[in-house]
């Protein structure tokens, strides 16, 4: 860790160094989109194939975020970012985590995309996932959410909505000398001790322009609110003494241990201009955390004593490398733009867990290869028509291995592992379109053409488990579509209505996968599944009074047909087999159900001269099938949520006081699966376990000192809440004060 810190202060020091020789015409670019006057309901949208269109011309809701957004909100991790928007719920088990939670969805039916390469991989799963905290927040440009299905234009998984970063893209200069800009980051938060550190640098030619970016991130165990329910509470933890583990008392039961962790973070881009209309790019990006615990394991009982002695990740790595180019206003036959990607990805995680005063560590490890192709067209065809269309061809590899670790004796033995040695591969094309009516009306269509692949071979798991099956081969194909109309009477009024469909092949964690699902369940591999479709309707209006206020206003429905869930299953006509040592139910996932999701979403923002006012609501329902035909809430449609903020901004300063909050989730209106979870509760007046409403008052500020330096400070959860984000396994912070010291140069 020490080599790790060292590094990282040369970088900076190496950085620095750069800056304060940089020549004089190296001139600061701070474009504060923040401070404008009045809204702009024509903003530009970059889709991750590089298109950039006018919101106006979009028939399904889109949220972006800027870099000087991202600047101001600084987020400890890319799942804080997505949360402080209050457009998207974020789930988290641990401290080293956030699972997206959109439209009644979540994790391997929401789609993530970085650079426009696809982060999805064969192994994401129905359960919460922590991919995107591998994302360094303070290193992307602009982030867009993408509300509903975006399987045309972006593939399968994307039934609920589309996560689409941009890193920093590299400037070039205007003149022959040399251009440099950038930014630094000093963070220090109360609530786990957080020291950040980031940096960036821009250095631009005229032909030749690339960006590097640094962050280090250290946090210690979490500190919950005082004022809330005594279940949260963390009384005692485990510590292994003399070769035992023992229950110690905490002595700050508000302090949940262990949940420290660190990471960093590490990218790299580059353009080359060999013409005006051609750019050839090229960017690396790394990623890794230290071991993690997973505290909603660690907190779990067992007559009254903890039931584990250790749950924790191993290090959590992701590298990305790829290539490309892109045209601009070219006049070829078969298009003006097209933009080309061939990305290969890296990712390592692995899981460790030891029962209470039990000898054996298990571990469980996964590495996927990911390789990637997209091309994609666009085509003027007239002054009212344009045409979009591509290709994207993804390939997956799995490794999975397995061990038992005698944490006594020292020896290592194999066990079973995750996975089965898999391969997983994508072959799909789309064509799109636009058509402007008129003035007024403008249509949108198009289809996608999906083909997957998956071979799967069980041999490895033999010794372990009597499968009737050594090896299993999936070959799906799904035909997708949307149809969209936008209505512009007005200037100030747009209507959007929008009809589509999406699809979800299994993988290889849905067809494969081996693990304890939860309390005396196995979750064992299944090759008969087939892929989940969706359909989705979308309406949403729009009006600007004056540019001074907007109203947003969005209403939708999703079904979910075929979908893929756990359920009671026979293996070898047997509904239970042996699991590390224990006799458990067998599960397995099945297309077994249909599920339901319609929801409103309402935001109103006002700017008075120097003042701005914002609100935003979020309300879904969702139903999904049991085994017994009764209906149950979907585990992913959180409870009503939203947001109120007022902002200041002038020249030197800016305010925010926001208030954040979400409503309650009964035990009679808490999903089947998580009334299983006491744990993570807490208990209503009968005992029971349900989700209590909660509410926060935050404040933040930020005074320029100058055109380079700020400096920023908060006060998050004022009334130091004893909270729990519904579905969560970590309580969320309490009183937390934050500062920032923050160069824009």
């Amino acid at each position: 860790m020490k080599e790790k810190i060292l590094l990282f202060s040369a970088v900076l020091l190496l950085n620095y160094t750069a800056i304060s020789s940089q020549t004089e015409n190296s001139i600061v670019e701070n474009i504060d989109t923040t401070n404008k006057k009045n809204f702009n309901i024509d903003e530009i949208i970059v889709f991750a194939n590089g298109w950039k269109q006018p919101k106006t011309d979009i028939s399904f809701p889109i949220t972006s975020i800027s870099k000087e957004e991202v600047l101001f909100d600084n987020p400890q991790t890319t799942a804080d970012l997505l949360f402080n928007t209050n457009k998207v719920f974020i789930q988290k088990s641990q401290q080293g985590g956030g699972s997206p939670m959109i439209r009644g969805f979540a994790t391997n039916r929401l789609l993530y995309t970085i650079d426009g390469v696809r982060m999805n991989t064969a192994i994401f799963r129905a359960g919460n996932i922590q991919n995107i905290i591998s994302l360094d927040p303070f290193a992307v440009e602009n982030m867009e959410v993408i509300f509903g299905a975006g399987d045309v234009l972006y593939g399968s998984d994307a039934i609920g909505g589309v996560m689409s970063f941009m890193t920093l893209t590299p400037t070039f200069s205007n003149s022959d000398k040399l251009f440099v800009k950038g930014n630094s980051v000093f963070r220090y938060s109360s609530a786990n001790q957080e020291n950040t550190g980031h940096f960036d640098i821009n250095l631009g030619w005229q032909k030749f322009a690339l960006v590097s970016s640094i962050s280090y991130n250290n946090f210690d165990d979490l500190q919950m609110g005082s004022r809330g329910p005594k279940e949260y509470l963390r009384n005692k933890y485990t510590m292994r003494i003399d070769g035992k583990d023992i229950e110690v008392a905490n002595k700050n039961p508000l302090v949940q241990t262990p949940t420290g962790y660190n990471q960093y973070n590490y990218m790299y881009k580059a353009i080359y201009k060999p013409t005006g209309k051609i750019n050839v790019f090229a960017s690396t990006h790394y990623s890794e955390t230290s071991n993690y615990d997973r505290y909603d394991r660690l907190i779990r009982e067992r007559n009254n004593v903890l039931r584990d002695g250790e749950w924790y990740y191993g290090p959590q790595k992701w590298f990305m490398t790829n290539v490309g180019f892109e045209t601009n206003n070219v006049d070829w036959l078969l298009c003006n733009n097209i933009h080309t990607i061939f990305a290969l990805q890296r990712f390592e995680e692995s899981r460790n867990n030891r029962d209470f005063n039990k000898e054996v560590l298990a571990s469980t490890k996964e590495k996927v290869d990911a390789i990637s192709v997209n091309i994609d067209l666009y085509k003027i065809l007239n002054d009212e028509s344009n045409l979009y269309y591509g290709i994207e061809i993804v390939t997956n590899d799995v490794t999975s291995t397995g061990i038992d670790s005698n944490i006594v004796s020292k020896t290592i033995t194999a066990r079973a592992s995750r996975y089965p040695q898999s391969d997983w591969s994508s072959y799909s094309g789309y064509i799109s379109g636009d058509y402007k009516l008129s003035d007024i009306f403008k249509l949108e269509a198009g289809v996608r053409y999906n083909k997957y692949i998956l071979n799967a071979d069980f041999t490895n798991n033999l010794p372990f488990y009597a499968f009737p099956f050594t090896e299993t081969n999936i070959d799906n194909n799904a035909l997708t579509g949307n149809f969209g109309i936008i209505v512009n009477p007005l200037n100030d009024w747009i209507f959007q209505f929008n009809l589509s469909t999406a699809s979800r092949s299994p993988n290889v964690d849905d067809m494969g996968k081996i693990f304890d699902s939860h309390e005396g369940c196995v979750t064992i591999p299944n090759p008969d599944l087939k892929s989940e479709y969706a359909y989705n309707g979308n309406i949403g209006i729009t009006k600007l009074f004056s540019k001074y206020a907007k109203i947003n206003l969005n209403a939708y429905y999703t079904y979910l047909d075929n979908a893929m869930v756990c359920r009671y299953f026979q293996l070898n006509g047997k509904d239970s087999i042996m699991y590390n040592e224990e006799l458990h139910q067998v599960e397995a996932i099945q297309n077994a159900a249909s599920a339901n999701v319609y929801g409103i979403d309402a935001n109103i923002e006002l700017k008075l001269s120097s003042f701005i006012f914002s609100a935003y609501v979020n309300y879904q329902k969702g139903e999904e099938e049991l085994d017994d035909g009764n209906k149950s809430a979907l585990r992913h449609a959180p409870p009503l949520f939203g947001k109120i903020s007022l902002g200041y901004n002038s020249s030197k300063v800016r305010l925010n006081f926001y208030l954040c909050y979400a409503s309650e989730v009964s035990n009679a209106n808490l999903p089947r699966d998580e009334q299983g979870k006491p744990e993570i509760y807490a208990k209503d007046n009968d005992g029971r376990p349900y989700c209590p409403s909660w509410l926060t008052l935050n404040f933040k500020a930020e005074y320029k000192i100058d055109n380079t330096w700020s400096v920023q400070a908060g006060l998050e959860n004022m009334l130091d809440s004893r909270y729990c984000p519904y579905s969560s396994g970590i309580v969320a912070p309490g009183k937390n004060f934050v500062i920032s010291l923050v160069s824009r140069f």
